[in-house]
């Protein structure tokens, strides 16, 4: 039986391929994105997407998030000692990556990050394997004069229910 099965594992190695190659084929590729701003709002992410992923709360050490003159939604660039919350949406698509990369537009660029996830108290999560690899979108420009202060969404949710509801 092993011997009737070499044969089989040999065309895989002779074409170069391994089995997780052939998989991948057929199913699609599967992403993380931890997100910040805008983003953070469930009908938001359900209006670009037509659906909202899973999601964890996570914290991104070594960046701030700031305020941008003029506009609602923040910037993240990188600051020592820095630490953004937000979330890390699970099991995004590469269709739906290219919707949010729509979505930021020219003025962020899309990296690699490594955040922490936090437990429900918004506590880093201590045990092996809170650190996550995800996508996430920092500003082009770091040396924006119009980026100031911090960024905060609570603050941003009630104006806009102040200025919208009442």
């Amino acid at each position: 039986q092993d011997r009737r099965r070499a044969p089989l594992l040999n065309n895989w190695v002779v074409r170069g391929r391994a089995m997780a190659d052939v998989l991948s084929l057929s199913i699609p590729s599967l992403r993380n994105v931890f997100v910040y701003g805008t983003l953070l709002s469930d009908e938001v992410v359900s209006i670009i997407l037509k659906r909202v992923p899973p999601s964890a709360l996570a914290v991104l050490p070594g960046f701030h998030r700031y305020s941008i003159k003029g506009r609602v939604y923040p910037a993240i660039i990188p600051l020592e000692g820095g630490n953004v919350k937000g979330k890390i949406f699970y099991q995004l698509t590469d269709e739906e990556l290219a919707l949010l990369d729509q979505f930021e537009d020219g003025e962020y660029n899309r990296q690699i990050v490594q955040p922490f996830l936090l437990n429900g108290t918004e506590q880093m999560v201590p045990e092996a394997g809170s650190l996550v690899q995800a996508y996430t979108y920092i500003w082009a420009d770091s040396s924006d004069s119009n980026l100031f202060g911090d960024w905060d969404y609570q603050v941003i949710v009630l104006k806009f229910f102040i200025l919208n509801c009442l």
